[in-house]
C-alpha cells in the first residue's frame, strides 16, 4: 500500500507540472483532480499547503536563525502494523460526530421514546457482555482444570508404578498435542489471536482499527486456543487473553446487527459508529480482567489505566471556543461509561461466583477442586516494622531490574520470532512445538535435582503443597515426604502460584528449588511469549516475582518478621510494576486476589518503587509490543521535541480537495487512486465571492452518495432536500466487521461521470481546525484528548487557501517527524526539557 491512509492526500510524481507561484518551501504543492489528467483547475486549488515563515530550530545551537534542513514534503509512508505476525494496512477510528445536514435533521426529529431505546439498549448490552465473559472466563476455568487435572493424573498413576520413561512421553505428548492444536488454529484460522491482546485493545480504544483483531474467528480461537495453550503447560496465563476475549464480545454485540444476514432492527442502528463501540470495548476488556482474576473493581481501574487510553478526557486542552454545553457532554459521558464498566463487572462477579458455589457439589469435575484463581492470604497478619520496609525497598529495586531486563530481552525475542512466523503457518506450528518439547522437559526433568523432604508436623495442611489439581501424589517421594520443586512444576499454573503465596510455610522450599524455578521460569516465560498461542504475560510475571520474593523474604529473614507468603505477594507485585508499569490497577488487582487489605500500603510502596527503577530502561512491556508491531499509538503526553515545531511543519501533500458542486468524474477518479478517507470540501466561484472553506466529507460518505446516482448536469448549489427526503442519518452509519461498500462496486456510465453531485448536505461542517502556526505539542494533545481521525490546518493570514492540509495520526508519529526533519535531534530537547 503506498498511499496515506487517511487524508485527501497522494504521492506526486517528480515529473508533474509545478505551477506558476512563488514557492513557500520546497516541495508539497497542491493538485486538484482535474490536474491529475493534466487539467489546470482553479489557481488557489494549486498552492502549496504550507506556512511561508516558520519557527524552526537547526541542529546546532538551537536558534531560529537557521531553518532546519528538511529531508522531503511528501509522505510516501503507509500506515501498515503487524496484525498476527501478517504485515496489514490499518486505518483510524473515527470517534468525531459527523456534524452534517442529516444528522441535524436526525437529531430535531429524534423524539424521547427513541433517546429511551437507545438507553434501555446500551445497558442491556452490557449486562449481555458482563453476563457471557462471566461464562466464558468459569468455562475457560472449567477446561483447563479438567484438562490439565486428567493429564497430571494419567502421569502421575505412571509415576506410581515407577514407569517414569513412559510417563514422560504421555506427559510430554498430551503436551505436544494440545500445544499443536493451539497452534494450527490459531495460525490457520486467527492469527490475530496469538499473544495476550491486550497492546491490540489499547491500540483500538486509542484510535487504531488493526484488521481483525476483534473479529468473531478471532473470539473463537482465543478462547480455545487458550484453554488449549494453558492445559499444554506452557508459562503463560489465560488472563491477558480473557481481556482480549472480552473486548471481542462485546465488538460482537456492539455491530448494530448484520445487515447481510438480516439480523438486524431499527433499534439496533445506534450502534453503527465507532463512539459506541468504543465505550462497549472498554466494559468488554474490564469484564476480561474481572472474569479472569475475579477483581471487578481491579477490572475498572485496568480499563481505565491501560486500555482506555483515549477516553479520559481532559477538558482544559479543549479549545476555548467550545461552548458549555459540549463541556457538560463530555463530562457526563465520562461519568456515564464509568458507571456502566462497573455494572459490568459486577456482573461478571455474580455470574462467577455462582457457577463457582455450584461447582462445589463436585459436579464440574476437577474444577471444584482447584478452581478460579483465588490466594487468600487474610488469615495472616501483616505487621511490619521499619526494618521490613528496608527489606521491601530491595524487593522493589530488584523488581524494577528485572522487569527492565524481562522487557529489553522480550523485544528481542519477539523480533526473533518475527522473522520465523513471516514463513508461515508450518513454521509458526513448529516454533510452538518446539518450545512445547522444551517447558515438558524442564516441568518434568528438572523436579529431578530435588530431594525429597518430609512433611512438616505443624504444617497447617499435610504437605500443602501437593498439587491440588488431581491429588498427584508429589512426584516419586514416598508417603510422608514431598518434592518440593515438583509441586511447583509439576502443577498448574494457578496451583504453584497458590504454593508460592502460602502462608506458614517458611522452611517448605529449599533456597536452590527456588533459584531453579524463578531461573526456568524467567527464562520460559520469555520464549513462551510469541508463539502462535493465545498467551497472557500475568501468570508467568506473577510466578516469577512471587519466586524472587521468596527468595529475598529468606535471604532477609533475620531481620524482617514478615511471613513468605506475604513476602511472595510483594514480589509479584514488584515484578508487574517492573514489565507493566502500571500502578493502581495492580495493586487492587492484587488486594481483591488475596484478600489481603492491610498489605495496601506496601503493595503501593513496592509498585511505585519498581516502576520507577524501571522507567529508567525502557517502557512497559505492551507498550513496547505496541511500537513493535507498527500501531500508530499516541501517547498521552506530547514528545518535547514536539514544542519546537509547528502543525505546518509536518503537513505533507499534495493535497486533494472537492468543491461543494464536484463532476463526479473527479470523485470516482480520486476514490480510485488514493486510500484516503477523509477530502476537504471547498467552496469557490461562482458559488461563493472567494474560496471558502466547507468543512470535510468522508470517503464512506460519499460512496453511499455516489451509489445513490442523484446526479445534475451542471455545476448549480442544491437546497439538498432531495438527499434529507431519500436518506436517513443512518444510511451513512459505519459498518460492522463486514465488509462496506467500496468503490470497485460502482459502475457509472460516461454521461453520469461528465454530471455533477451536490456535498453539502453530507459535509461536515464543524470539523476541529488549528491554525498552522499552533505548535505541534498542542496540536498533538488535542488530537488524541478528542480522539480525532483529521485535524484540518487553516492558514494563518486571510489571503491564503482556506485549507493548508490536514494532519491524522500519521503525523504526529516520531518515525514521521524524524524522516521529515533528518537533522533533528531530538534527545537535545528532550534533556534541555528534563533540566528545565
Amino acid at each position: 500500500v503506498a498511499e496515506r491512509r487517511e487524508e485527501g492526500r497522494r504521492p506526486m510524481d517528480s515529473n508533474s507540472p509545478q505551477p506558476h507561484r512563488r514557492p513557500e518551501r520546497e516541495g508539497s504543492h497542491n493538485y486538484d483532480i482535474e490536474s491529475m489528467d493534466g487539467g489546470a483547475g482553479p489557481p488557489w486549488r494549486q498552492l502549496n499547503g504550507s506556512s511561508e515563515a516558520l519557527l524552526r530550530f537547526d541542529d546546532g545551537d538551537g536558534s531560529a536563525h537557521q531553518p532546519l534542513l528538511r529531508k522531503r514534503t511528501m509522505n510516501t509512508t503507509s500506515q501498515i502494523a503487524i496484525v498476527g505476525a501478517k504485515v496489514c494496512p490499518i486505518e483510524s477510528l473515527d470517534y468525531e460526530v459527523v456534524e452534517n445536514d442529516l444528522f441535524k435533521q436526525d437529531w430535531r426529529t429524534r423524539k424521547k421514546v427513541h433517546i429511551f431505546q437507545y438507553i434501555v439498549l446500551k445497558w442491556t448490552l452490557v449486562l449481555l457482555i458482563g453476563l457471557l465473559t462471566g461464562v466464558v472466563g468459569f468455562f475457560n476455568n472449567l477446561a483447563v482444570e479438567n484438562i490439565a487435572g486428567f493429564k497430571l493424573l494419567l502421569t502421575g498413576d505412571l509415576m506410581l508404578k515407577e514407569r517414569y520413561l513412559k510417563a514422560f512421553f504421555v506427559y510430554a505428548g498430551c503436551n505436544l498435542v494440545l500445544a499443536a492444536a493451539a497452534a494450527a488454529i490459531c495460525a490457520y484460522i486467527a492469527p490475530a489471536a496469538a499473544g495476550s491482546g491486550i497492546p491490540e485493545v489499547k491500540a483500538y480504544l486509542n484510535g487504531v482499527d488493526a484488521y481483525s483483531i476483534l473479529a468473531p474467528s478471532t473470539l473463537f480461537v482465543k478462547i480455545f486456543g487458550s484453554i488449549l495453550g494453558v492445559s499444554a503447560g506452557f508459562v503463560l496465563g489465560k488472563e491477558g487473553p480473557m481481556v482480549h476475549t472480552g473486548a471481542c464480545i462485546a465488538n460482537l454485540l456492539g455491530q448494530g446487527g448484520s445487515r447481510k444476514y438480516h439480523l438486524t432492527c431499527n433499534w439496533l442502528r445506534y450502534f453503527k459508529n465507532d463512539r459506541d463501540r468504543r465505550d462497549l470495548i472498554t466494559c468488554g476488556s474490564a469484564a476480561g480482567v474481572a472474569a479472569a482474576f475475579r477483581a471487578p473493581v481491579g477490572g475498572v481501574l485496568f480499563a481505565l489505566e491501560e486500555a482506555a487510553s483515549c477516553l479520559l478526557v481532559n477538558i482544559s486542552v479543549l479549545p476555548k471556543m467550545i461552548s458549555d454545553s459540549v463541556y457538560t457532554s463530555y463530562s457526563r459521558w465520562r461519568s456515564a461509561l464509568l458507571w456502566r464498566t462497573f455494572f459490568t463487572t459486577a456482573v461478571v462477579a455474580v455470574v462467577l461466583k455462582g457457577l463457582i458455589e455450584f461447582c462445589r457439589s463436585g459436579k464440574c469435575g476437577l474444577f471444584g477442586q482447584g478452581g478460579l484463581i483465588m490466594f487468600d492470604l487474610s488469615s495472616t497478619v501483616a505487621v511490619y516494622s521499619t526494618p521490613d520496609l528496608i527489606a521491601i525497598i530491595i524487593l522493589g529495586i530488584i523488581g524494577g531490574i528485572f522487569g527492565g531486563l524481562f522487557n529489553f530481552l522480550l523485544d528481542k525475542i519477539l523480533r526473533m520470532y518475527s522473522i520465523i512466523n513471516e514463513k508461515g503457518a508450518p513454521y509458526k506450528i513448529l516454533l510452538t512445538i518446539t518450545i512445547s518439547v522444551i517447558t515438558s522437559m524442564c516441568s518434568y526433568g528438572l523436579p529431578w535435582l530435588a530431594a525429597c523432604t518430609p512433611c512438616p508436623v505443624d504444617a497447617v495442611e499435610q504437605c500443602p503443597t501437593i498439587g491440588r489439581s488431581g491429588n498427584f501424589k508429589n512426584f516419586q517421594c514416598p508417603p510422608g515426604h514431598y518434592n518440593d520443586l515438583a509441586s511447583l512444576f509439576f502443577n498448574t499454573n494457578d496451583d504453584a502460584i497458590r504454593n508460592l503465596f502460602s502462608n506458614g510455610t517458611a522452611t517448605e522450599f529449599h533456597m536452590s528449588t527456588l533459584f531453579i524455578f524463578f531461573t526456568a521460569v524467567y527464562c520460559l516465560g520469555l520464549v513462551t511469549y510469541g508463539i502462535a498461542v493465545p498467551s497472557g504475560l500475568f501468570i508467568p510475571v506473577i510466578l516469577a516475582g512471587a519466586t524472587y520474593g521468596r527468595i529475598v523474604g529468606t535471604l532477609l529473614g533475620s531481620i524482617s518478621d514478615l511471613d513468605p507468603g506475604l513476602f511472595a505477594l510483594l514480589g509479584a507485585a514488584s515484578f508487574l510494576g517492573g514489565t507493566m508499569r502500571m500502578t493502581v490497577s495492580v495493586c487492587v488487582i492484587l488486594l481483591e486476589l488475596t484478600n489481603d487489605l492491610p498489605m495496601l500500603p506496601l503493595v503501593m510502596l513496592v509498585l511505585l518503587i519498581s516502576k520507577t527503577i524501571a522507567d529508567n530502561f525502557n517502557k512497559g512491556v505492551y507498550d513496547q509490543i505496541v511500537v513493535m508491531k507498527g500501531l500508530p499509538y499516541m501517547e498521552a503526553h506530547a514528545e518535547p521535541y514536539m514544542r519546537h515545531l509547528v502543525a505546518g511543519d509536518v503537513v505533507s501533500g499534495p493535497l486533494i480537495t472537492f468543491s461543494g458542486v464536484e463532476k463526479v468524474e473527479n470523485i470516482v477518479h480520486a476514490l480510485r487512486l488514493t486510500g484516503h478517507n477523509g477530502f476537504p470540501v471547498v467552496d469557490e466561484p461562482p458559488i461563493t465571492e472567494s474560496p471558502e472553506l466547507v468543512g470535510l466529507v468522508t470517503r464512506s460518505h460519499l460512496l453511499v452518495l455516489l451509489k445513490s446516482k442523484n446526479f445534475m448536469k451542471g455545476q448549480v448549489k442544491t437546497s439538498g432536500s432531495f438527499v434529507l427526503r431519500r436518506f436517513g442519518a443512518f444510511d451513512f452509519a459505519k459498518p460492522g466487521s463486514g465488509k462496506g461498500l467500496k468503490i470497485e462496486d460502482l459502475d457509472f456510465t460516461d454521461e453520469e461521470m461528465n454530471m455533477y453531485v451536490d456535498l453539502h448536505p453530507i459535509v461536515n461542517t464543524s470539523p476541529y481546525t488549528v491554525v498552522e502556526t499552533m505548535s505541534l505539542a498542542k496540536a498533538a494533545i488535542l488530537f488524541r484528548e478528542l480522539g480525532l481521525r483529521h485535524l484540518l490546518v487553516v492558514p494563518k493570514t486571510p489571503d491564503r487557501p482556506p485549507i493548508v492540509g490536514i494532519l491524522t495520526r500519521h503525523d504526529f508519529m516520531p518515525e514521521h517527524i524524524h524522516s521529515l526533519f533528518p537533522g533533528f535531534n531530538p534527545h537535545k530537547y528532550y534533556s534541555a526539557s528534563m533540566a528545565g
